[in-house]
């Protein structure tokens, strides 16, 4: 299983450990992933996700993930979730609501 978020992709970095006399060794920087369930409201479904803990406070800040997937532009998503916001929004089109 890689080591990336379910929604955006991000994934693990490169850096350098630093010791006191300056020598740098190579490390890497992990994501931090949460098992999550999101629930879309638009689709009445339950989603099992393995998202980072910076797009979950995103998730929550825009108000869950119907919220999330339409507010975000969809190069920034990956496929999986593009998917679910393609289906999202044919779902808010079918009932007629606002898809914002």
């Amino acid at each position: 299983m890689s080591r990336t978020c379910d929604l955006l992709g991000t994934g693990p970095m490169s850096g350098h450990n630093v010791s006191h006399s300056n020598i740098k060794t190579k490390r890497r920087f992990d994501v931090n992933l949460c098992n999550v369930t999101l629930r879309s409201q638009a689709l009445g479904q339950d989603y099992r996700l393995r998202i980072a803990a910076k797009t979950l406070r995103t998730v929550d800040f825009k108000g869950g993930l119907d919220g999330f997937l339409m507010g975000t532009k969809n190069h920034k998503l990956t496929d999986k979730a593009r998917k679910l916001k393609k289906s999202v929004a044919a779902s808010l089109e079918a009932t007629g609501e606002a898809a914002a």
